[in-house]
């Protein structure tokens, strides 16, 4: 492994602190490979090792310094704060469609004023969960329209799964009535619950592989 000495770029205190004692180490203790660079930096300062093989590939870039060995990538992991942001949703879909399928059945029409409650559930229940988490689950990451803002996107999202709920509902309500169930609305409200718990499982399991393997992912 070869180093050579070049300007020390700038950009915050941060940065141009790691900057320095990466140069300092490799012309005092001339490691002989990135890892033994790494390993010497750990030892003397309060660096994270992503932090050090970002700067020292951003450094090479830049041409500080130059390297013959491959300096290896930061290892990519799924944040605790992403994951929170993944079960967030998900626990949020799973918690509204059972309290919704709960207050359908139990209920009654004429019990005020709960029957709001039930009503608006239902609603969203019907029109715009199963949708959302069918969205979810073809696109965890990025619309198949490509847009430059992200409330737009919000917006797609949002028209996507009401479109994709009615569609839902419609094969829904067709496979039942060919089947010894027939349209019912204990058997609606329970196939659509299925439905909903189904593709949000799998939007989750999808949305955590692709952080695992694309750590610019920032979630949607």
């Amino acid at each position: 492994m070869s180093f050579s000495k070049a300007r020390i770029l700038r950009s915050d205190s941060k940065t141009s602190d790691l900057t320095e004692k990466i140069l300092k180490v490799i012309n005092e203790k001339k490691p002989q490979s990135v890892k033994q660079l790494t390993k010497v930096l750990k030892e003397t300062a309060d660096f994270e090792e992503e932090e050090i093989l970002e700067s020292v590939l951003k450094m090479q870039a830049e041409g500080i310094i130059k390297f013959e060995d491959e300096v290896p990538q930061p290892r990519t992991s799924v944040p605790r704060l992403k994951i929170g942001r993944m079960l967030f949703w998900y626990w949020m879909i799973i918690t509204i469609a059972m309290l919704a399928a709960v207050m359908i059945f139990e209920i009654p029409e004429d019990f005020y004023p709960w029957i709001y409650a039930r009503n608006i559930l239902g609603v969203i229940f019907v029109l715009f969960l199963p949708g959302y988490a069918l969205i979810k689950a073809l696109f965890p990451v990025n619309m198949p329209i490509k847009t430059s803002a992200e409330n737009l996107e919000a917006i797609e999202r949002f028209a996507l799964s009401i479109i994709m709920s009615i569609a839902l509902v419609a094969i829904v309500g067709l496979l039942l009535n060919y089947s010894p169930w027939g349209i019912k609305l204990d058997a609606m409200v329970l196939s659509l619950l299925a439905v909903t718990l189904i593709f949000a499982t799998a939007a989750l399991v999808r949305e955590i592989q692709v952080s695992k393997s694309s750590p610019a992912y920032s979630g949607s």
